[in-house]
This record gives C-alpha cells, structure tokens and sequence, in this order.
C-alpha cells in the first residue's frame, strides 16, 4: 500500500463514457448472454473429496465469518468467527503467517496418464496461530488492518464491540500483538472498513445494525483514549449493511437495508467545494423516495471505481443503481439544497444507470480500472442466484458477460478482481473459489452456437480451487484476501477452516 495517497484529480469528461442524465430512466436488462456453467452428466454421481490446498489452519472450532490482509505484509492474516457452535460461544480470532505455506511443483507431464503420481506431492502445511484475539462475547464478523501501514488491527463483533491491537511487524522480530482498547456503542457490527486518507492514518468507519454510522481514529500514544470518535451519521433506518470509502478517502458511502445511499462528508473536503446536502453532513444523499432509485428488499454492497467518478449499489431482486460522484478536485460549486435528483455532474447524485441482470440480491460488487487502451472499466455483481454479471462500464454499463450458475445453485459470497487487471476471483456458499479471465468476447462461439449459453471456458474459468465443505453441507467459503498479485488466495470457511490456495 504507497504511504500516501494523492488529492483526487480533476475528472476530465473523456475519462468514464457513463450514461448522460437523459439516458438515466432506461433500465438495462439483458438475456442474450447469458452463459451457464456446465452442470456435467449427474448420472452414477460419486462423491469425490478434493482439497486443493497447500496450508490450512484448523484450530477455529466454528465459522469464519471474517478475513482481512496486512497491507505491507501480504503473508499476515487475521481470521475471526465465533469461538465454538454453541449459541452463547464467544467470538474469536487468530492472526496467521501464510509465508510458511510451502509451494508445491509443477505436475509433471506424467501425471495426466498416471493420477497416482500425486501422492508425490508435499501435503498441505498445517498453520499455527501468531496470535489470538480475544475479548469479544459474541462473534468476530468484521476485520480490518489500518492504513496505510497496517499499524493497528480493529475486530468488530456481534457484540458491539469495536476492539484494537498494535501491531509491530519486524522481519528479525517477528509480529508483536498489543491490546490498545475497546469500545462499544452499537449491539451489532456489520462491517468496518479502513480510511485510506494519508492525511488521516489509522481511521476505521463501521456500520451497525441500528442503522448508525461510525468514524474512529485510532491513536496508539493515548492510553486513555485510543480510539477516539471523528463522527457519527444517524439517517438510515435500516441497518447499515456495507460501506466503503473513495480511493483519496475523502468520502464515505454507505448503503443500508432501508434502501438509502449516503456519501458523508467526512472529513469536509465536499463543504469547501459548496458541495453538501441541507443536512451537512453528506455530499450525495438517495433515496427510494426517488422512484427511480427504488430498490423495494434494501441495498447490501456497495462499491467506488478507482477514479471515483461514480458509486454502485447493489440489492434485493437482482437491482443495481449507479449514481455519480461529486467531483472534489475542480473548482468550487454553487451551494445546492438537498435535493439531489438534479445535481449536475460536478455535485454528483445523478443516476446514471439502473441495470437489473439477475434474479436475486447482489450482495457483493468489485469494480477493476484493466489496463487497456484507453483503460476499461468493469464492474462484477455477484448474486444469490450463483451468477456473476460483468458490465462495462466504458460502455454504458453493457452487459460483458454474464455467468449463470457460476457458483451453481449456491450464492456467490465475494468477488474481488486482481488489481488493475481482467482477472475477477470469486467464491461462493458451494465451498469453491473460481477464478476468471474476462478478456475477449462476451460470448464465446460456443455460446452463440446455444443460442448465448456457454459453459464454464466460455465463461472466462481459469482455475478453481476446493477444499472446502460445500453444496449445503455446512460449509461455503464466507471470504478471501488474495493480496495485489493474486498469487495466493488464503480463505475464511464456514466449515471453520482456512485454506492457502496457490495461483
């Protein structure tokens, strides 16, 4: 992660083809390429067991419900769950060193005739636990290291707990764990998410049940104070289901199950612009008053494009909205009153388009800046229905490619591309991770031989790793970090186990 993050640049009108505000009623659907993964001859069905893995960590007693990265130290992972099945259990978590996962070589040519020759192979290696993280009384579903250094690790917990330790991370020392304190002021913690603002260091957002909204920063030097509120945002109604912050983080957004959109203001950088709504605190405020913006079931994801030049929402029934963001980085905008239905594209709050592709909720959103000529933008929607949808976003948001079944009948819990390339990685409830490669055409000459069902090579499948229960057994794969490179995939199981997949 670079150690400082630059202002956000003016956003030249060349920069995103996105839909004019006339164009903005029209919703996209698409069927005529849809591609279905190949669900293979079901007759004399045998139940193969495969693991793919070449670490795993076992010592959790109940599901992993969280997973989070060290930005610096890709090798460092934190797991958090719950501490055992039972209804009372505590919440628990572990911090993992995946370096020590060892490589396993190349098949040999051989093995292709001769499958047995994969006994040869070095078996996965058994990971210990650096650290364990302790203190919630009910389970750790959040984590999050903090930027840009990762010098603080932050669990949020079912409890309401918010809780954080210093992390010291020294290649001849190792990795030193210091409790720093706790707070709690919500019931539940559904997500935190770190603030990438070099200006603002080890800053967190979260979003509570309740519906609230909150912003700490984290001083490790204040032993009486270390986690000390910046703000805290009450407008939803509903509970605040996910949240993200723009890459110059900036601003906020969160989405929630009332099924309002707000970009807060966090830091004022929108206010300086004269760019805020009448409450003062947001810069783009949406809601299902607007017809157009409706979304009757709430929203669950969220995602911001690298240029922060629009947001995407995703929710109930397939719908997903995007809005466009105001422009921080030009000169400074008249005031405006809250109403943002016909802000213009410097304030941002334009829907720019409404797409609805798949049967059942989004839940899960990446957007990837593929480095082409000019750059593509493309943005993944994974559903409960076990699709995955990519749109183009340089092209008005076309249908690129949509996989049915691509997770088959079980919901896709993640997608999350490589960084800055084509390569999307997804997992889903059917225990599995895929990954795809979505250059090329959207259909494949097989596909449009079908009539725009493809299997899963026209579909773009690459790789694909088990290892975990699945298909309704008690399992699925609740997470995934995968670092800048894609390299290694370590995961969070509902099975209680996290796995070290190697590309």
């Amino acid at each position: 992660m670079p150690s400082d993050t630059p202002e956000q640049p003016p956003h030249p009108d060349e920069d995103l083809d996105v839909l004019a505000a006339d164009d903005a009623a029209e919703e996209i659907a698409n069927d005529d390429n849809d591609m279905a993964m190949d669900s293979g001859d079901e007759d004399d069905e045998e139940l193969v067991l495969v693991n793919d893995a070449i670490a795993y960590f076992d010592e959790p007693q109940d599901s992993l419900f969280s997973i989070a990265q060290h930005p610096l130290h890709p090798s460092l992972v934190a797991v958090g769950g719950s501490a055992g099945a039972q209804d009372d259990a505590p919440g628990a978590g572990w911090v993992l060193d995946t370096s020590a996962a060892q490589s396993r070589p190349v098949l040999p040519a051989s093995f292709a005739s001769d499958p047995s020759s994969a006994a040869d192979r070095p078996p996965p290696t058994t990971l210990a636990s650096l650290y364990a993280l302790e203190g919630h009384s009910d389970s750790i579903n959040s984590l999050c290291w903090t930027l840009p250094a990762g010098e603080i690790l932050v669990s949020g917990g079912l409890d309401g707990r918010v809780k954080a330790w210093k992390a010291d991370a020294k290649p001849s020392a190792g990795l030193t764990m210091t409790p720093l304190g706790e707070t709690q002021e919500v019931e539940e913690v559904n997500w935190v998410a770190p603030c990438p603002s070099a200006d603002n260091p080890n800053t967190i957002a979260l979003g509570a049940n309740d519906g609230s909204v909150w912003v700490y920063t984290i001083d490790p030097s204040d032993a009486a104070n270390p986690l000390q509120i910046v703000q805290s945002y009450f407008l939803h109604t509903g509970a605040c289901t996910a949240g993200t912050w723009t890459p110059d983080g900036q601003l906020l957004a969160t989405v929630s199950e009332d099924g309002t959109l707000y970009i807060w203001d966090v830091w004022g950088a929108a206010a300086a612009k004269g760019i805020v709504d009448s409450n003062g605190q947001t810069a783009v405020s949406m809601s299902p008053e607007d017809q157009r913006f409706e979304v009757e079931g709430g929203l669950y994801s969220v995602a911001i494009d690298p240029k922060a030049t629009f947001v995407a929402v995703g929710g109930a029934g397939g719908a997903i909205k995007i809005v466009s963001l105001p422009r921080l980085g030009g000169a400074a905008a008249q005031p405006r009153a809250g109403k943002t239905s016909g802000a213009d594209a410097t304030t941002g709050g334009q829907i720019l388009a409404s797409l609805h592709s798949q049967s059942d909720g989004v839940e899960t959103l990446a957007v990837t800046l593929a480095q082409t000529t000019p750059p593509t933008v493309l943005l993944a929607a994974g559903s409960v229905d076990g699709s995955i949808c990519v749109y183009d976003a340089t092209r008005r948001f076309a249908v690129r490619r949509h996989i049915v079944g691509a997770h088959e009948e079980h919901s896709v819990v993640k997608v999350e591309f490589v960084k800055n390339s084509w390569t999307l990685t997804s997992c889903g409830m059917d225990g599995v991770v895929r990954r795809w490669d979505l250059r090329g055409s959207a259909v494949g000459a097989g596909a449009q031989a079908a009539g725009g069902t493809a299997g899963a090579s026209d579909g773009g499948l690459i790789k694909e790793w088990k290892g975990h229960r699945g298909d309704g057994e008690g399992g699925g794969v609740l997470g995934f970090v995968q670092g800048e490179t894609g390299e290694r995939v370590v995961t969070a199981g509902d099975d209680g186990v996290s796995l070290v997949f190697e590309a």
